[in-house]
């Protein structure tokens, strides 16, 4: 059987447990933001992506109006 712990080490045991646990709490909310952040740019790249693609399409409808404008001077 093992002989308990010191007083300071269990004084010094403690001390790490709460510093520990002060880390881990500040790293939380950090990690709350980073998986915010990575929502956003997400959300961004698929909104930019449906917006480039309906660009396109308007770009092709227009191109292909005024084609048919030059065929039907001609």
């Amino acid at each position: 059987m093992t002989p308990p712990h010191s007083p300071s080490r269990q004084q010094a045991e403690i001390a790490f447990a709460e510093l520990q646990s002060q880390f881990l709490e500040r790293e939380r909310p950090v990690e709350e933001l980073d998986a915010v952040t990575q929502a956003r740019a997400e959300n961004t790249l698929r909104l930019k992506t449906v917006r480039m693609a309906r660009d396109l399409n308007e770009r092709a409808t227009v191109a292909a109006a005024v084609a048919s404008r030059r065929a039907a001077k001609a």
